[in-house]
């Protein structure tokens, strides 16, 4: 089993940037970022392939970078220009091997909140 610990969230002002970071307590697959705001679903933010190709949902393309840190088991959430409409708590989700099985896993979330 592996443990995902998300941190970086906070209030920041539209326009404004944030750095989440999501820490594994050990290998990870395929990591990804999601998010959820109140009243809808859970959507995906951004992934990392293990070959580290990225894909992005097309509202958060040109504004939010992913990135990973193998030697760490951390990966990143680059937020630059903020909108009012990027509040939600932010996932991190990945996957573990176990044996022959891969798993998924989800973090706690972090709050993201801009606003004026």
């Amino acid at each position: 089993q592996v443990q995902l610990v998300e941190s970086g969230g906070g209030l920041v002002q539209p326009g404004g940037s944030l750095r989440l970071s999501c820490v594994a307590s050990g290998s990870i697959y395929n990591p990804g970022w999601y998010r959820q705001a109140p009243g809808k679903q859970r959507e995906l933010v951004a992934a990392i392939s293990d070959n580290g190709r990225t894909n992005y949902a097309d509202s958060m393309k040109g504004r939010f970078t992913i990135s990973r840190d193998n030697s760490k088991h951390t990966v990143y959430l680059q937020m630059n220009s903020l909108l009012p409409e990027d509040t939600a708590v932010y996932y991190c989700k990945a996957s573990s091997l176990q044996g022959l099985t891969f798993y998924d896993y989800w973090g706690q979330g972090t709050q993201v909140t801009v606003s004026s």
